[in-house]
Parts: C-alpha cells; structure tokens; sequence
C-alpha cells in the first residue's frame, strides 16, 4: 500500500502502527528518519563535560507505537470500533473543539474532527470539513472536544514497590519494573482527561531513577508503554536532605555534577563506537540512560524549587553539562528565575504547590518573601515564560484533579486570555517530553486522543464524559459509572 509522506516523528508513530498491526512488513528507521531538532539554546557551554550536545542540535525521538499494539486474541473476534484500526471511519461534530495547538489555533467553533485508524485525518469548520462516505458521525451537541491531558509528575502507576534510596544517585533504577497498568488511580485520573502520564522515581534521593511515559486507557503493559525511558529524575533539593548522611546541598551538587559527568563520560564511549566500530565499551546499567539524554532522546526531569535550587539547574545540568532538562515542581520563588528560563528554552512544568505565600517558616526555609499571596504560574507568565504546564505531583493531589491545578491558577491570577491553561494540561507537557508532533492538540497527523467534555477543563464544574486513545473508546459515562 501507497504511505502518505509525514514529517519524520509523524511517521515515527504511522510507522509503529503499522508495523505492529502487520500493515507494513519493516518500520522506518527511528535512529535517523524519526528524529527533529528540538528545543531553543541560549548560553549552552560545553565546559567540563566536553563536546556536549547544544540544544539546537539535539534530536528527539518520539519512540514506540504509542500504546497501539495488535489486538490480542479476545479482541479479534470484535469488530474494530469507528475511529479504532481496522475500523471504519469516526467523524465528531462539536459546538466547541479545542485544538491547543502550539502557536496555533486555540479553538474550533461548529467544527468536525475526522478520525481514522487511530489516528486524527482532519479538523475544521463543518462547512470547510467534508465527511467521507462510510463515516460514522456522532453530534455531540453543546459538548466540546479537547485534546488528553498529559501528566508529568506521576506516582500512582504502579504499586509502590520500588526503593529509590538505596544510593544518594541511582541512575539505573527502572520504574518500569513496577507499573501496574489500568489501576484504579490511573482509571479515575482518564475518567478526568488524563491520558498520558510520566510516571517517575521519588525524590529521597538526587538521582531516583528512570521514568517510564505511559498511556493510561489501556490494561495491558505492551499497549501503554510510550517511550522507557521516558526521563531521568533529578531531585536537587527539597527531600535528599533527609537521606542516610544528612548531605547539604553543596555535597548534593557536588555527587550529582559527579554521576553526571561519569554518566556522560560513558555516553560519550558508545557514541565513539557507534561512529568508528571500534573498541566496544561494557554496558554498564546505571549509566545507560545517558546514552538517552545526550541524544535527547529522554529528558531530566528535576524535582526543583527555590530561586538558587532552580538556579542550579539551569547552569549545571542545561549550561554546563548540555542535558535536556524540564523543570518539574518550579514553585515557591522559582518564578523569579522566569527570563532566564526563557532564555534557555525550558519547560517549566508547576505543581502541585500553587503559590508563594509570605510565611516565617517558608521565608526561613526558601528565603522568599513576596509581598502578596503570589500565584506561581501567574508569576513565570509575569516574566515571559511561555512553556508553562501543570502537574499534579500524584497522590500528592489525586490524578483526577489535574485540570484543577489549572483552575487553581487562574485562580491566583494566570491569564487565560489566550486559552494558555488548556495548552498547559496538553500541548506544553507533551513538547517537554518530546511527543508534541504526536499528541497534546488536536491536528491532522497525530494519535486520536481526543477527549469530550461539558465545557471549559479549567472551570471545576466541568466533567469529561468520553475519552478516545489511538481512537479507540477507553472511557465513557453513558456505558459505565461516571468516576470523576
């Protein structure tokens, strides 16, 4: 069969369906045909680490089918559903469709979204969008449509079983070992819109591990995986100060500028041997995730907060180091480090704590003082942030409550003028992880994880009613008990 000619993430991920499904005998080479350049640089410096990779030059791979893997044997005997692979064809007419896509359209009004195999063919006004034969429509009247929710602080996808503290750095612990796909946290988190999760190590430790990006509409391991690894958690301040030695932040800085440059040392031996053949290093396990990171394959996920914590993370792990970084709590003073975030490109992804408040013991513990009851994410838009997420921190704040941590915002004054809080659920998270061409907005070319929902996701009265992942039902109230 003729395939139709994506950009090279996009038909990473048509490539992965296919393949899986039998479809296509081969998929396109991920090392060279799924990579894009990824991410602004602005003072990256190779310094001691050497050589390292700027940021302009860095590539990512969106890796994996996705979650889309073949049916199992029960369900062969099904027909495939309209919008599932296989199936026929699934047009939806809604009042409202919320794109979200990147400096983009925000919004849809009286609008179509086609979906076939899986995947989104095309999103307009329905009098610009004409609907094949064969389709099959659903008029979901004064409903609206949006994209998944991406989560990038996840505890609850698995059962708790992994001991992250065993060293000050433990580079090469895999939460993957531990996911328990389908649970009954992740379940009522989808019931709210949540269909992507990265689901990470604790912070006891400065280094907890690997993450492991997940899809959460599915009950088998094979169809929820999306990348592992999906990050390397960080954790500079905030929690390791209680581990076995009582270590300071100097010494953490210290050990984990140390585990770093080792763990690029090791990246840098491979990348040797992949470009002369010669002299095959040793895998060594803890050290294999930054062959990831220097190919920016995966990303650090840092558990910072506090003006000079944050600070550190900008000039060790981006400028000095060259590691693809996104900041993943940013709260307290962190916000007033908003241009230089800006500066350098990076995601500031903000949670659960939602504001900066002039208290004795935070001002004694993180040194800030504001002079307001002060909004976190209102204060990085206030310095020009422009890739602001959300994050929840789960259990921390329950899963289902991801988009309240947006209206929380709003709350305590983010502008929401420019439908900047729903990017902050979608397409912004997506992009700190290297998805953004695959999922986070509804756009012709990308997974069908499509979302209905009774109105504004940021207005707490509102509830999602259906979920697609892949284009394929995972969730809906009018077939099972409303969960959230």
């Amino acid at each position: 069969m003729a395939m139709p000619m994506l950009n090279s993430p996009k038909r990473s991920v048509l490539a992965g369906l296919l393949a899986v499904t039998g479809l296509c005998s081969a998929a396109f080479a991920t090392d060279s045909a799924a990579t894009k350049s990824f991410g602004a640089d602005a003072g990256s410096t190779a310094a001691e680490a050497g050589d390292a990779v700027p940021s302009s030059a860095r590539k990512v791979v969106i890796g994996g089918p996705l979650g889309i893997a073949p049916p199992n044997s029960a369900t062969k005997a099904k027909k495939a559903t309209a919008g599932a692979l296989g199936g026929p064809g699934l047009a939806l007419k809604s009042s409202k469709i919320l794109t979200a896509e990147w400096q983009g359209r925000s919004v849809v009004n009286n609008g179509v979204v086609l979906v076939k195999d899986g995947m989104i063919e095309a999103v307009g006004p329905a009098n610009e969008v004409a609907i094949p034969d064969g389709y099959e429509v659903r008029d979901l009247g004064n409903d609206w449509l949006m994209p998944g929710m991406v989560e990038m602080h996840c505890h609850v996808a698995g059962q708790f079983g992994l001991n992250d503290t065993v060293f000050l750095t433990n580079p090469g612990l895999k939460c993957s070992s531990d996911v328990v796909p389908g649970n009954p946290l992740l379940r009522r988190g989808l019931a709210a819109g949540v269909t992507t999760v990265l689901y990470i190590p604790g912070s006891g430790t400065n280094v907890g591990g690997q993450g492991v990006l997940l899809r959460t509409g599915f009950n088998e391991y094979e169809r929820s995986e999306i990348r592992n690894p999906g990050s390397m958690k960080l954790a500079q301040a905030g929690n390791p100060e209680r581990w076995l030695l009582r270590p300071n932040r100097s010494f953490m800085n210290w050990h984990t500028r140390n585990t770093f440059k080792r763990g690029i040392a090791y990246a840098k031996e491979w990348e040797e041997y992949e470009s002369s053949g010669q002299n095959r290093p040793k895998v060594n396990p803890q050290f294999e995730i930054f062959r990831s990171l220097r190919k920016n394959h995966a990303q650090v996920s840092t558990h910072t907060q506090i003006y000079q914590v944050a600070l550190m993370t900008l000039t060790m792990i981006h400028d000095e180091l060259g590691i693809p970084v996104f900041i993943d709590h940013g709260t307290f003073d962190t916000w007033r480090l908003g241009k230089e975030i800006e500066k350098r490109g990076i995601f500031a992804i903000v949670g659960p704590r939602g504001i900066d408040v002039p208290t004795r013991g935070f001002i004694n513990w993180s040194g800030s003082n504001p002079e307001r009851i002060q909004g976190c994410v209102a204060g990085y838009q206030e310095m020009g942030v422009t890739r602001i997420g959300f994050n929840t921190d789960s259990p921390v704040i329950p899963q289902e409550e991801l988009h309240l941590q947006a209206a929380m915002g709003i709350r305590y004054g983010f502008d929401n003028t420019q439908m900047d809080a729903v990017r902050g659920l979608t397409i912004v998270p997506a992009m700190s992880c290297g998805l953004g061409d695959a999922i986070g907005s509804i756009e012709a070319g990308k997974i069908a994880d499509i979302c209905v929902i009774t109105g504004d996701p940021a207005d707490p009265r509102s509830h999602v009613k259906h979920v697609w992942q892949s284009g394929e039902t995972v969730y809906e109230t009018e077939g099972e008990r409303r969960l959230w």
